[in-house]
């Protein structure tokens, strides 16, 4: 162990948590300010000790925390996007839970695809489904990245290969390591302000991180951020809404559907990382996170004349009107039946609709909500985890690792200006539809021994448990009232809540053992081999293996592959939740309610042709391969990786199937209190295998101008191409889902950034090119843009400066969606791979105090 005054504790681990031994915490480099955007430093994903990139059989990124600080952003997922080719992320403006914890993807695979650790611990995942993700994160359930605050980040290490033989499940995709500050001294603070040039997403932000000494042998780093972003709206008036209005209904909103970002308040996000020399080889070390935050986004918009189930029987031919005396509710007024009221040229009958107004007898939503609703839903987010353990070497030269942690998250879901149509008049307009929660738990134990100066070896175990609960929802947002007979929707319309029959909690237990070796015949060869055994308690056990080689030919050139075996198992949550969505369907241009089941339900059973019920989900398996180049020409260095991935019986949501009523008397049996009001229902399946292969290439190379000038460039590029290899009924029954799964994403896309210091001055630019994607929701295909940012710093002394810089300078959104006006307002496509807000000026003051 050694103490380093400068930068806090400096530790190898010979062999890593679960997952890396040979994480060296040290400085980046003597100046943290020239770093270039993609470093080559260290490595993760080996037990022996630490390796530069290239000495890497797997390829990595190395990124700096000055990377993503360097940006007016404040939400970690777009600040990694910003500078990592292979991993997109969206805006998701109307998509229920995933509006609040927004569904990533790197190598074009689901959310839950990649392992994300801090400081090689696994991170646990969100308490949120992501129930529409434009396909390919559909049903996804990974980790919240947005709580990550930049200012605790001293490095990423972005492993661009599978690794489940090394980590354990989700590692297919690869795995993100994010590597905490580690200073004992020295603290800086930021203020952020900005907004976009259309005049709304005003956001701001109070950053600071601290270095403090923890005795004289070790050190306390703390990092917070604090702040809020305003909600934007990139809508065009819907042309029903047009109408109404056009019609005289003054009461009808402009526009009466928002998209746009949503409102994210109270901010709050928090990390500390501590380490401490013990003496004798041993070393304490622990790592926590505390965040919380408000999400509240737009829902679509419910017509005062056609929405079904709430305003309309029929589609908009009359009003639905409730009969409070024939539903006990009140007593009769003597009047005989309420009247029928039409509707004509987007009017109801003034008469009619006056009689059931004044009559106690009679009720329309029209008294309540005469322009129509847009419901506003949103969630309270509450992040906290917690990590400690103890690594050293003993005499005898084994090396040990044992550590334990917790990490729980939770988003308590609500939802307002919105009713239970079944409740008439009595309804709340404001709802609490309940909870999801995730808590996780783990120990692991990990050894590692060097027999010679060529070998290492590592062996050790792994316990986790991890339970999701569905908190049950205030009674009015899931309860039958009595005007369910009538027709009138049952529980909170947009977002139903949890009822005391789906409410619960799912557990799982799972150990794993693994062992790993790396050999080094000859100083130009590396060889590795890893073996993983895992039990998990719901579905048995699996192991899985993985081979690798790095060669180094010359001194400037190398090559290097894998080959590997994976897996994912299904989350408590994916096997046990229920959810309902209401969605756009273009094919009848109106809103419908999709609900999603268990996989073990009985109308999944009916639909399979299984009595009793649908099978059990299993876990994906993967096989992984890469072949890879890197060499330098004088100071240009270049990495060329080529990667296919295997995915089979692949985890996501299934098409849609239509409901019979006995299904729905089913559903209802089954605690689904809204299942009358469902059009179709899908399930998680492991019904479908795809193939996923594409290659990267990493190009750094830096300039002296001379006269202190000095520039850092970068290069980063990626493609990536998946196909659908084998597809069952419960996908082939909705064709667009195949499409959504090859070409929801981006197949191209890549960075070019010029980082140049001059004397006080930095200037940043970076040029990011995105391919084509589509658009499952309007069914269009999108062209690909190009995004320039900008951003110019000026140090004052040595403790001030100040920075100023543009998001998307020219101010490129995506092409406009034809339909937008005719569909549902939706001027731009949400799932834009660079966003659709246009350009965003920030301005950005930095304090630094050594």
């Amino acid at each position: 162990m050694r103490f380093n005054k400068n930068h806090g504790l400096a530790y190898v681990l010979s062999l890593a948590m679960p997952l890396t031994v040979a994480l060296t915490q040290q400085a980046v480099a003597a100046d943290d300010e020239m770093d270039a955007g993609i470093e080559e430093v260290i490595t993760t994903g080996t037990r022996a000790e630490e390796r530069s990139v290239t000495e890497s059989p797997a390829p990595i990124d190395v990124i700096s925390g000055d990377s993503f600080t360097n940006q007016g952003d404040t939400d970690l997922s777009n600040l990694i996007r910003n500078v990592v080719p292979s991993y997109n992320v969206n805006t998701q403006p109307i998509s229920d839970a995933a509006t609040i914890v927004r569904p990533a993807n790197l190598r074009g695979l689901a959310p839950d695809h990649t392992l994300v650790l801090v400081n090689g611990k696994r991170r646990h995942r969100s308490a949120v489904i992501s129930w529409l993700g434009n396909g390919v994160g559909d049903g996804a359930q990974g980790p919240d990245l947005s709580l990550i605050p930049s200012t605790a980040i001293k490095q990423v290490e972005v492993l661009r290969d599978g690794a489940s033989s090394q980590y354990g499940s989700d590692a297919i995709a690869g795995v993100m390591n994010f590597i905490l500050k580690d200073d004992s001294e020295g603290a800086t603070l930021e203020a952020r302000y900005g907004e976009y040039t259309e005049g709304d997403g005003t956001t701001y932000a109070i950053a600071g991180n601290i270095g403090l000494p923890f005795s004289d042998n070790g050190f306390v780093n703390l990092s917070f951020e604090y702040g809020e972003a305003d909600a934007t709206d990139r809508s065009v008036q819907r042309n029903d809404a047009a109408a109404l209005i056009a019609a005289g209904n003054t009461a009808v909103a402009n526009p009466a559907q928002i998209w746009g970002s949503p409102d994210v308040m109270d901010d709050f996000k928090s990390f500390v990382n501590i380490g401490l020399d013990l003496g004798e080889g041993r070393e304490f070390y622990a790592h926590g996170n505390y965040a919380t935050k408000t999400v509240d986004g737009g829902f679509y918009f419910r017509n005062p004349n056609t929405r079904g189930a709430v305003f309309s029987g029929d589609g908009g031919g009359t009003l639905l009107i409730g009969d409070l005396f024939a539903a006990g509710v009140t007593g009769d007024d003597g009047m005989g039946a309420c009247p029928t009221v039409t509707i004509m040229n987007d009017v109801p009958d003034p008469t009619a609709l006056a009689e059931v107004f004044a009559r106690d007898q009679c009720w329309s939503f029209q008294e309540l909500f005469p322009g129509g609703f847009t419901p506003r839903f949103g969630g309270d987010v509450s992040d906290v985890s917690a990590y400690a353990g103890v690594r050293g070497e003993m005499q005898n030269g084994l090396r040990f690792d044992v550590s334990l942690g917790a990490g729980r998250s939770e988003v308590d879901f609500f939802i307002r200006n919105t009713v239970n149509a079944s409740l008439g008049p009595a309804t709340p307009v404001s709802f609490d539809p309940g909870a999801y929660i995730q808590l996780e738990n783990s120990v692991n134990l990990d050894f590692g021994y060097t027999p010679t100066d060529n070998t290492n070896l590592a062996f050790g175990g792994e316990y986790r448990r991890e339970n999701f609960e569905i908190r049950v929802g205030d009674e009015a947002s899931f309860t039958i009232g009595p005007l369910a007979p009538q027709g009138f929707s049952a529980a909170s319309n947009g977002f139903p809540g949890f009822s005391n029959i789906a409410g619960g909690s799912f557990s799982r237990e799972n150990i794993a053992l693994y062992v790993d070796g790396e050999w080094e015949p000859t100083e130009q060869l590396l060889l590795g081999a890893a073996v993983r055994w895992e039990d998990f308690q719901d579905f048995g056990t699996t192991t899985n293996w993985k081979v690798a080689g790095n060669w180094r030919a010359t001194d400037t050139f190398g090559l290097r592959a894998t080959a590997s075996t994976g897996f994912r198992a299904p989350t408590p949550g994916q096997s046990n939740a229920f959810n309902v969505s209401t969605e756009f369907d273009a094919t009848i241009n109106d809103l419908v309610n999709n609900g999603t089941v268990p996989a073990t339900s009985r109308v999944v059973g009916k639909f399979l042709g299984l009595p009793g019920g649908g099978p059990a989900l299993q876990p994906e398996e993967s096989t992984n391969y890469t072949l890879g180049t890197f060499f330098n020409i004088g100071d240009l260095d270049v990495t060329i990786d080529y990667f296919q991935i295997e995915v089979d019986d692949r985890l996501n949501l299934s098409g849609l199937v239509s409901l019979s009523d006995q299904d729905v008397a089913d559903l209802l049996a089954e605690g689904v209190t809204s299942a009358a009001n469902l059009a179709n229902f899908r399930w998680f399946t492991n019904d479908f295998d795809t193939e996923t292969k594409g290659f990267d290439v990493v190009a750094t190379y830096p300039l002296e101008w001379g006269n202190s000038i000095n520039t850092d460039l970068a290069f980063s590029f990626n493609k990536t191409d998946t196909k659908v290899t084998r597809a069952g009924p419960s996908i082939t029954n909705e064709p667009v889902r195949i499409t959504e799964l090859e070409d929801g994403l981006p197949e191209t896309r890549w960075n070019l950034s010029a980082n140049t210091f001059y004397n006080q001055w930095r200037f940043l630019t970076r040029l990011s090119m995105y391919d084509d994607w589509f658009d499952s929701e309007d069914g269009n295909t999108y062209d690909g843009k190009s995004i320039v940012d900008v951003e110019g710093a000026y140090s004052f002394n040595d403790n001030f400066t100040g920075i100023i810089g543009v998001q998307n300078l020219f101010d490129e959104t995506p092409d406009e969606n034809p339909g937008a006006a005719g569909g549902v307002g939706n001027r731009y496509s949400q799932f834009s791979p660079f966003g659709f807000n246009g350009a965003f000026w920030y301005l950005r003051l930095r304090y630094d105090l050594d």
